[in-house]
């Protein structure tokens, strides 16, 4: 595996007014057109965890995870049994990371060859 660049991150980009869209963030190969009339976007698939882990497995849900996984990237997951609590608190202590100055932030910075930790994997190009 070759290691990746370090390219800007959008957080630190957000922070400075901007008149035109980095080309490094457009996907016109892939993404559609962004449009601000948020009813025309497809909906977020939703995954039924029970449904999954039931005896009688429905070859549609994992379809739709498949495809969620294939054409999104994610999902959002329901009926996993974790507490709205613990959800909230996750969600929470997510945002305050990310509230950090980047300096802060940089302390969790992914160490070379590794996956895990605050950062930006698998940007092999600089377009």
């Amino acid at each position: 595996m070759s290691s990746s660049l370090p390219v800007p991150s959008v957080q630190e980009l957000a922070k400075e007014p901007l008149t035109t869209l980095p080309l490094r963030y457009v996907r016109s190969d892939q993404d559609p057109p962004f449009t601000s009339n948020a009813t025309s976007l497809p909906p977020l698939p939703v995954i039924d965890l029970q449904k999954l882990l039931s005896g009688d497995l429905t070859d549609s849900e994992l379809d739709k995870l498949h495809d969620a996984c294939k054409e999104w990237g994610f999902f959002q997951l329901i009926n996993h049994g974790v507490s709205s609590s613990l959800v909230e608190k996750v969600k929470i202590e997510t945002q305050e990371f990310f509230n950090l100055p980047m300096e802060e932030k940089k302390k969790y910075w992914q160490k070379e060859g590794d996956t895990e930790g605050f950062g930006q994997l698998f940007v092999f190009s600089e377009e």
